[in-house]
Order: structure tokens, then C-alpha cells, then sequence
């Protein structure tokens, strides 16, 4: 994650993982099933596209769902992406999770 990110906090509403960066967001949309978060698409305001802004938000997602024991559902393309670039973060998937031999 680039320095300019990490003291920003993740913000966490009933739908969305997100984090302000320069008064516009980035965010993840996700849901909660019992031990498991679906994470199902992820965004970033036109006017931070490029910054980093998205990593940033996935990688303080993947945070959370490991510091709270759960395990991630990476439905979102992006995400999936991020996590086969940084293979270390395969420990937040559920096995079960189609796909994840692919890792």
C-alpha cells in the first residue's frame, strides 16, 4: 500500500468497506454470511482513479476480515486480481471458494 494511504482508517457501513482519500472514495461492496464476507465489487471515484486508492481499500478490507477471523468470498474481479498479486493475502480465502486452487 502507498504511504499516503495507510493512516487513512476503513470505514465499515452496513454494505460498504471504504476510505476517503482527498474528499472522494474508494469502496468495496460486500456482504456478511456468519464467518464469511462476499466481496462482491469494488470502486474508486473518478478523480483518485489511479492514485492507488483501490489497492488501499482492499488490502484494509483483507485486514479487517483477517483481524476478525473471517474469511473472504473475492467475487469481485479486482479483488481477485489483487489478492492473485499478492499471493500472501490467500490466507484470507475460504477454501471452498471456487477458484481458489487458482490462488
Amino acid at each position: 500500500m502507498k504511504p499516503e494511504f495507510e493512516n487513512i482508517p476503513l470505514i465499515k457501513t452496513e454494505t460498504r468497506f471504504e476510505i476517503e482519500f482527498n474528499g472522494n472514495i474508494a469502496f468495496i461492496d460486500y456482504r456478511e454470511m456468519g464467518s464469511q464476507i462476499v466481496l462482491n465489487h469494488t470502486e474508486v471515484d473518478l478523480l483518485i482513479s489511479g492514485t492507488g486508492a483501490a489497492a488501499a481499500v482492499v488490502e484494509k478490507t483483507l485486514n479487517y476480515v483477517e483481524e476478525h477471523k473471517k474469511k473472504a468470498l473475492p467475487f469481485c474481479p479486482y479483488v481477485l486480481s489483487f489478492i492473485k498479486k499478492n499471493p500472501e493475502w490467500k490466507r484470507v480465502v475460504d477454501e471452498r471458494f471456487h477458484g481458489y486452487e487458482q490462488l
